[in-house]
């Protein structure tokens, strides 16, 4: 081989064992630190909706009459019921506390926006579900109360 040909070859090996020892790093990072940014950012979703409802609660009420009407529930149920899930179950999240339950709460909440009142929002909302689908399937990841529970737990459980 000619001199050329391996100082060619060297110069591309090393950005791809960058590359490599980049895509390793990467892999190696703990679940527990990815789903932190997943709850947290989920949690914001929703409790910025209940700071935006509890501002003005009138209009809220107003709001689930004109605009969102969904089937069954009052305007007035359907707000309160909104309302104190986008309360509770940020809260949970953040403490990674009964995370997969809250999560299917919160993907059912998102369904019900997206069929009955902003169905032109699917992108958005398939993000969302993305994020919870994540939480759903793994869990809170060991920063969480959900681990510390699960700790104290399996041993009585004998799992």
């Amino acid at each position: 081989m000619s001199n050329a040909t391996l100082t060619s070859a060297r110069a591309i090996s090393l950005p791809m064992k960058w590359l490599l020892q980049l895509r390793a790093w990467l892999e190696a990072v703990p679940y527990s630190v990815l789903a932190l940014p997943l709850r947290f950012g989920v949690a914001w979703i929703f409790w910025s909706s209940a700071q935006v409802k509890l501002l003005n609660w009138q209009r809220t009420i107003e709001f689930f009459t004109d605009e969102y009407r969904v089937p069954i529930l009052s305007p007035e149920l359907a707000a309160s019921m909104a309302l104190a899930v986008e309360i509770a179950c940020p809260i949970l999240l953040v403490l990674g506390l009964f995370t997969r339950f809250t999560v299917v709460v919160l993907m059912a909440m998102t369904l019900v926006i997206q069929i009955f009142v902003y169905p032109e929002a699917w992108p958005t909302h398939l993000q969302w579900f993305a994020m919870m689908l994540v939480l759903l399937c793994r869990g809170a990841g060991t920063l969480s109360a959900d681990h510390l529970l699960w700790r104290w737990f399996r041993p009585k459980l004998g799992a």
